[in-house]
């Protein structure tokens, strides 16, 4: 449905079942709940307080738990769980794919981990166990076992005399997988081959061999390119020996790319990507603090730098009003620089063969717009201040800022790549760090020399 109208239909949604429980109106509130999918239930917990989410959660029919869970960011599914005693968390994750399992699971603090994990049958626990043994954010903790495969050696009409045998696909199903007698994947046999070629085909006549398999301890973002770059809508999964393990959907693919999306413009607020908006006060203003701390410490430096021209801003007040506009302008150039480079780099098209070329492509434009807007702002200040040192002062301060500003925010993000820090979570800090540093220092000490 278009944006507009979904949002439309959340927002009466919302309305309608705050205030059915505002009446009273419980038996209502259940039945909604149980027409509506799991997505919509999920989003209304999620867009609830705590009190009515706490009430919407104990009218949501048992046997959908699971689904909405599923749903759920990690912060609202841990505030719901927490609430749950472990043998209604293991009848609610019964039925849950292995992927969404082993996500649920490793969000559960250990304790009521382990209780859950004791609360399960033996099958459950079994597969609980497989899908744990992947390393997060792999491809293995985002496939599914689901497959369906078949040999090489039988003809077409055997495949399809089989699918009617089994009566139904797994979701999102567009290949069958060709394996050989010990699961090792041999290649793919498209679903629209199946049906569109002669009965008395043999599979390996017209299977594709050089499908591309996903190892299985590719990264999830890799994966996620894969599926762009390719527009698959489901890939098989292989250990280092070619055995086939699972495969991963186009669903999934589209999780990763939200998840990517959401951390990398949280991460650049010093916010969790997984934060409840509607969380406890203390806890969403302790995890808020430890960002405006280190925002303080680099105030603070650029405050002590500017501490050494107390004498030049004593003699010259104007300087004081002036001051802003240098550190001001260099942060926004480098923040733009800043955002396109990690944007390059989560979309993989920032790589060593490029960097040099990219460093000296953003140190132009820092040089180009530092004349451009240095000129301006030095008529603009001569003219004001009738005073054209002054002028020439705030523009050279202009022009090494920006040039500043365009090499740290090309470089920064490159290097915190490389030190294994994430630049949207970082960058941020450090490219204001060095933008008001040089911008103050670049001012007030041009000022010293030239007017004091």
């Amino acid at each position: 449905m278009p944006e507009v109208f979904e949002q439309d239909y959340t927002l009466e949604l919302l309305q309608q079942v705050t205030n059915a429980l505002n009446s009273g109106q419980f038996v209502q509130v259940r039945r909604t709940l149980a027409e509506i999918p799991p997505c919509d239930t999920a989003l209304l917990l999620e867009s609830s307080p705590h009190k009515v989410r706490t009430q919407l959660w104990q009218l949501v029919d048992p046997d959908i738990q699971g689904d909405v869970l599923e749903e759920l960011s990690e912060d609202v599914r841990l505030s719901i769980i927490a609430k749950m005693e472990p043998e209604l968390i293991a009848a609610a994750t019964e039925d849950m794919d292995d992927d969404d399992l082993g996500e649920v699971l490793r969000s559960l603090p250990d304790p009521v981990y382990q209780d859950v994990i004791g609360a399960m049958d033996s099958q459950d626990r079994a597969r609980a166990t497989q899908a744990l043994s992947y390393v997060e954010h792999s491809a293995g903790a985002l496939m599914n076992t689901d497959t369906v495969t078949i040999r090489p050696d039988v003809s077409l009409d055997v495949v399809l005399r089989y699918l009617r045998l089994k009566g139904e696909l797994p979701d999102g199903t567009d290949d069958l997988y060709v394996v050989d007698k010990d699961n090792c994947f041999l290649g793919a046999l498209p679903i629209s081959v199946l049906l569109t070629s002669q009965p008395d085909k043999l599979v390996k006549e017209l299977m594709n061999e050089e499908r591309e398999t996903i190892p299985i301890s590719m990264d999830e973002s890799d994966v996620a390119q894969l599926f762009e770059r390719h527009n698959w809508i489901s890939a098989p999964v292989v250990d280092d020996n070619a055995h086939l393990l699972g495969r991963i959907t186009i669903d999934d693919i589209v999780d990763v790319i939200r998840e990517d999306a959401e951390h990398s413009l949280m991460s650049m607020a010093g916010l969790d990507d997984e934060e409840d908006t509607f969380a406890p006060v203390w806890k969403s203003s302790r995890r808020r603090s430890i960002w405006l701390g280190i925002n303080l410490l680099t105030a603070l430096m650029a405050a002590f730098v500017a501490s050494f021209f107390e004498g030049t801003l004593d003699i010259l007040p104007i300087l004081a009003v002036l001051n802003g506009i240098v550190p001001s302008m260099g942060g926004v150039a480098g923040s733009q620089t800043l955002t396109l480079v990690i944007r390059g780099i989560a979309l993989g098209h920032v790589n060593a063969t490029n960097q040099r070329f990219l460093l000296g492509k953003e140190l132009a434009i820092g040089a180009l717009n530092g004349l451009l807007w240095s000129l301006l702002i030095a008529g603009v200040i001569a003219l004001w201040q009738w005073d054209f040192v002054l002028g020439g002062v705030i523009a050279f301060a202009m022009f090494m800022n920006l040039v500043a500003a365009g090499i740290a925010g090309a470089s920064i993000p490159l290097m915190l790549k490389k030190m294994n820090i994430d630049p949207a979570l970082a960058g941020s800090v450090v490219l204001t760090t060095v933008t008001d540093i040089v911008g103050i220092f670049a001012f007030l000490g041009t000022a010293t020399w030239l007017l004091v």
